[in-house]
């Protein structure tokens, strides 16, 4: 399973699909998630602003992905 290592302390599920190239932009996401069968923590996902946390596993396509939490530097 892929991993993804936040920056922050989310990311929404459109910024995800650019982010791991299933988009080239957020037009095309909002496209995407109404079209590929998306889960996330394997419930079926169409919000492209659904915000992801650590621990969250999406899968598109069959591809999985592990959100890994964020570290904040104090």
């Amino acid at each position: 399973m892929k991993e993804l290592e936040l920056k922050r302390e989310f990311i929404t599920l459109g910024q995800f699909l650019q982010v791991e190239d299933f988009a080239a932009s957020g037009a095309e996401a909002k496209k995407i998630v109404k079209e590929l069968d998306i889960r996330v923590n394997g419930e079926r996902e169409d919000r492209r602003g659904r915000k992801l946390y650590g621990e969250d596993v999406v899968c598109v396509a069959g591809h999985e992905v592990l959100i890994k939490a964020w570290k904040s530097k104090k």
